[in-house]
């Protein structure tokens, strides 16, 4: 029998001294998580005109850190800490996996040095509740003992086959829950996926279009997305517990119109952002995750036509009810938090 806190203790904290759980996420806008390697002077010097760019900096200390730089990484993402003004754009840090020699570390050190201006926690390989547990009942204890202010928050990765059987556990586990990204390159290992690539599809996934009429004439072939039955489950964990649900890498950064098309497969379903690991991927970021101006504008008609939500109205010949106002409501409101941090898509959406 699965054992949980009652309502009353899940939003206590677990730490005497430490701050009260949210009740609700902040309304941040998180299109795009930027991942930077910290132990990178170069990358680092960059910081300030980046920040403006971007929605989350992320300091990367696991997957594509050496472990000889561990340390290194470590040392120099509380370094960009300290020293940069990240104004309204999150600070993140990707921490080293629970069973690695690093994690205890990560946590321990970063919390002391940086913990007030530390945002959320992407935890990496979250197999069940109880990795969220582990780190939910630490970071109490440090935040009391360093005096944070607010949460930090969780991100989980979802990159294992036991962690997507547990998806709803894990959504369920914690109010320091941020919210889950996809991991496809170690779910693809876990799974025992034939597949090498990070993200994306792979063109022997698909289905064949039925034998015509006429012998051997070729017959149509149509990839399929690899990822989109773990992105639904994920979506429905997420909004199910008021989380948010991000799309994670895709690696090929050659190929832009293939990130931009899995980015906004994402999106159409429910994500609300992905991880950007190189700055072309930015661009393609803030574009997929901002709603069309025109979608827009037909969702701004249909608010104005139904203002309390109820009954329906005509528009161009579609009816519109109840329903389609939550939807319009959800691309206004998103076209709102997108137009307080871009002038350009303010006016774009006439807000």
């Amino acid at each position: 029998m699965s054992v949980t806190r009652t309502p009353a203790k899940h939003f206590a904290p677990l730490a005497i001294g430490a701050p009260e759980p949210l009740r609700a996420l902040p309304v941040r806008l998180e299109r795009m998580i930027h991942f930077v390697p910290p132990h990178n002077a170069k990358i680092r010097s960059r910081l300030a005109e980046l920040v403006g760019k971007v929605d989350v900096i992320l300091g990367n200390l696991e997957d594509a850190i050496a472990a000889n730089e561990k340390e290194a990484a470590r040392a120099g993402f509380i370094e960009m800490a300290h020293e940069t003004d990240f104004a309204s754009t999150g600070l993140w840090t990707r921490i080293n996996c629970l069973n690695s020699p690093w994690a205890l570390d990560d946590i321990v050190d970063i919390v002391a040095a940086v913990g007030n201006k530390l945002d959320v926690i992407m935890l990496p390989k979250v197999e069940g509740p109880w990795d969220i547990h582990y780190l939910d009942q630490l970071l109490a204890q440090l935040e009391a003992r360093h005096a944070i202010a607010k949460p930090i928050l969780i991100h989980a990765i979802l990159e294992t086959a036991e962690g997507v059987k547990n998806v709803e556990a894990i959504a369920a586990s914690s109010p320091r829950m941020h919210g889950m990204s996809l991991g496809p390159a170690d779910l693809a290992a876990s799974r025992g996926m034939k597949t090498t690539r990070v993200g994306g599809g792979h063109p022997d996934y698909g289905v064949l279009a039925d034998p015509g009429t006429t012998p051997d004439a070729p017959r149509a072939f149509y990839q399929q997305d690899l990822w989109h039955y773990t992105v639904g489950r994920m979506v429905d964990a997420c909004l199910a517990y008021g989380l948010k649900p991000l799309y994670g890498p895709f690696g090929d950064f050659s190929d832009p119109a293939a990130c931009e098309s899995q980015f906004r497969n994402a999106f159409l379903q429910g994500c609300l952002g992905a991880w950007s690991l190189h700055p072309t991927q930015v661009d393609v970021a803030k574009r997929v995750f901002s709603p069309d101006p025109d979608e827009v504008a037909f969702a701004r008609r249909i608010l104005e036509a139904m203002p309390d939500g109820t009954g329906a109205v005509m528009i161009e010949g579609k009816m519109q009810d109840d329903a389609t106002w939550k939807q319009a409501k959800v691309i206004v409101d998103l076209a709102r938090l997108v137009a307080a941090k871009d002038p350009d898509r303010a006016t774009a959406y006439d807000l």
